[in-house]
């Protein structure tokens, strides 16, 4: 076994952070940390989508409540013509027939060689409440490349898909794939944004410039 030698000035260092260590009598400054997060983040009385929606805004985001999947389909509708849209991609099947049978044919299944598309609309797999991000996998159609590769993201998500933080997310998806996690997963907050240019903030570098979540306030 090969031995390393140190010095002795660090090793007197090393004893007296030891020492200090073993001697503190200064309480953890926070003993709830490895515990739920739930009731630590959501201890203000807000319901769990307040407070996702508080922090998704925060970061950039645009927030959209609707009350049922027709409310999404007529504020997804609306937003189209109002941004005068040309092609409105969408990598959920289930989400393009539901379009379809109502006779608003303004969603296209995704294509990831339509580069010019406006934008493109996604499911995801969880949204986290605490910090405003929304968490996608390989194992979504298009997963890799859907939620990143267009200038505006639509996100939509139900009721049952919202939990208070990262860990609970983590456990929500070990939950829903018992057998193994998917190879990918993406954990985005807000639009893509750098400040390595000049050290000004730019949106859209390297991602959606905008995303807007639509949280139907139903379960899947």
């Amino acid at each position: 076994m090969q031995i390393f030698k140190t010095s002795k000035e660090r090793e007197n260092i090393l004893r007296k952070i030891r020492t200090t260590l073993g001697t503190s009598t200064k309480s953890i400054p926070f003993p709830d940390a490895e515990k739920d997060t739930g009731d630590l983040y959501l201890s203000s009385g807000k319901e769990i989508e307040e407070t996702f929606a508080e922090a998704f805004i925060k970061i950039g985001g645009k927030f959209i409540f609707c009350d049922s999947e027709q409310e999404l389909m007529d504020n997804i509708a609306i937003l189209y013509e109002n941004m005068g849209w040309q092609q409105l991609l969408c990598s959920d099947p289930r989400m393009v027939k539901l379009f379809q049978n109502n006779k608003l044919d303004i969603l296209e299944d995704v294509n990831p060689y339509a580069s010019m598309a406006d934008a493109c609309l996604t499911g995801c797999e969880v949204l986290v409440a605490r910090t405003g991000s929304i968490l996608f996998s390989s194992h979504q159609n298009y997963g890799r490349i859907a939620p990143v590769f267009f200038p505006v993201h639509l996100v939509f998500a139900y009721a049952d898909q919202i939990v208070p933080d990262l860990q609970d997310a983590f456990s929500y998806m070990k939950k829903k794939y018992p057998f193994g996690l998917p190879s990918m997963i993406n954990i985005n907050s807000g639009p893509s944004r750098t400040a390595d240019i000049e050290k000004t903030l730019v949106t859209g570098v390297h991602g959606p410039g905008e995303v807007y979540c639509f949280f139907i306030n139903a379960t899947q």
